[in-house]
């Protein structure tokens, strides 16, 4: 049976472990989190004492963590000096480019292959194994990991080498920050200018103003009843964690010399939305932000 270690069970984490369960294999998970490990040992897994211990023995070890600087602790401390030789490591969290390249560089300086492999999809796409992975690798080694992800995903695509799954990511949510925030303004001008929403939805989904914001994830309530607009803006994909992407992208774009104005802009928003006490809500609320119809904390 293929030995799992799952280090991270936070949201997406917890969801993405019990996935490997589901598929037949063995799971060894940690957390901080006493609480998070309670769960993972209903779920079918075997909770570990340490990242260290989880580790041990296992054939594939996946990270889902914070920020880079928690990605590189536990590869320097748990995993580099734990981890079989042979072992596949795969690194699902969100973070900076130079960081995920320099966890490879010191993996394969000690002979292993590794992947960064951040997703896109949320929470619901977590639990249901829906997830899209970008995946940073050697391409002779992504048939392996590919393997490796399949329980988790319904699209994993190989994005380049080491860093270039991260730097998918961040340019694709920044794309999907902005465009989320155009689409508000739009509903909020319709609104203004006394133009129905439904009928606003009609005619933009099926015309040149079309987009996944639109039509997959409508930020006003009705159009779209799956989106989290229509649950009191729960669940999804979480502002706090959109303006945490917006400020990776950022910060790449000043290392690189690229020119990103709307990213910019799109940072200093969900920043004000964050900042008034709705970090936790998804993303999408910053329809309401823009309406001017939530209460915002200015302390």
């Amino acid at each position: 049976m293929t030995r799992v270690a799952f280090i991270g069970l936070g949201n997406m984490g917890s969801g993405m472990a019990a996935n490997q369960v589901k598929a037949g294999r063995e799971v060894v998970a940690f957390d901080l989190s006493a609480d998070a490990l309670a769960r993972a040992k209903e779920q079918g897994m075997k909770p570990a004492a340490s990242a260290g211990e989880a580790v041990k023995d296992s054939d594939i070890v996946i990270t889902m963590l914070p920020a880079g600087q928690h990605v590189r602790d536990v590869y320097l401390e748990a995993i580099l000096p734990n981890a079989r030789k042979d072992a596949l490591l795969i690194d699902c969290s969100t973070i900076d480019v130079d960081s995920a390249r320099t966890v490879s560089r010191d993996a394969s300086m000690q002979g292993f292959r590794s992947a960064d492999a951040p997703v896109s999809g949320g929470t619901a796409a977590a639990t249901g194994g829906t997830l899209t992975f970008m995946v940073g690798c050697r391409e002779q080694d992504f048939p392996e990991f590919e393997e490796a992800l399949k329980p988790m995903a319904k699209a994993i695509i190989h994005a380049g080498d080491s860093g270039a799954g991260q730097a998918a990511k961040i340019c694709n949510n920044m794309l999907l920050g902005i465009s989320m925030i155009a689409t508000s303004e739009a509903f909020a001008l319709a609104e203004s200018l006394g133009l129905d929403a439904q009928k606003f939805f009609d005619i933009s989904s099926k015309a040149s103003g079309q987009c996944w914001s639109m039509t997959s994830y409508c930020p006003w309530p009705g159009p779209v009843p799956a989106a989290p607009s229509n649950r009191d803006y729960a669940g999804g994909f979480a502002a706090a964690m959109m303006l945490k992407d917006l400020k990776l992208a950022q910060d790449a774009a000043e290392s690189s010399g690229a020119p990103t104005p709307l990213g910019g802009a799109a940072e200093a928003l969900y920043s004000e939305l964050v900042r008034g006490g709705h970090g936790q809500k998804d993303f999408s609320i910053i329809l309401q932000m823009l309406r001017g119809t939530l209460p915002l904390n200015r302390e």
